[in-house]
């Protein structure tokens, strides 16, 4: 069994920076695509960001230019920095990623992350 365990969330006051950590563990024989989605009350879980395994990155348009998602493959871990913070960032953020867990099968299936509390003050 794969888990995600994402760490660094916190508070922060607007303009500030915070980076996130997710990192994958278990029976791991492979992983595509990580990335990271928050969801604020009251509202959908959106895309913030994604990254292939050769690197390849995917913003949501509201976080391009401020946040960076990256990825340490021998690690197994998804990072997101995150500057020029502002309220409206304010939300839980979960990690996510494409895993192989069985060495006799391509299956690749999605996992989540627990979720991380980001908090950002005016």
């Amino acid at each position: 069994q794969v888990q995600l365990v994402e760490s660094g969330g916190g508070l922060v006051q607007a303009g500030g920076s915070l980076r996130l950590s997710c990192a994958a563990s278990g029976n791991i024989f492979g992983i595509n695509d990580m990335g990271w989605y928050r969801q604020a009350p009251g509202k959908q879980r959106e895309l913030v960001a994604t990254v292939s395994p050769d690197g390849m990155t995917n913003y949501a348009y509201s976080v391009k230019g401020r946040f960076t998602i990256s990825r340490d493959n021998a690690k197994n871990t998804v990072y997101v920095q995150m500057d020029s913070l502002k309220p409206e960032d304010t939300a839980v953020y979960y990690c996510n990623a494409e895993v192989r867990s069985n060495p006799l099968s391509w299956h690749y299936y999605t996992i989540w992350g627990q979720g991380t509390q980001v908090t950002v003050s005016s």
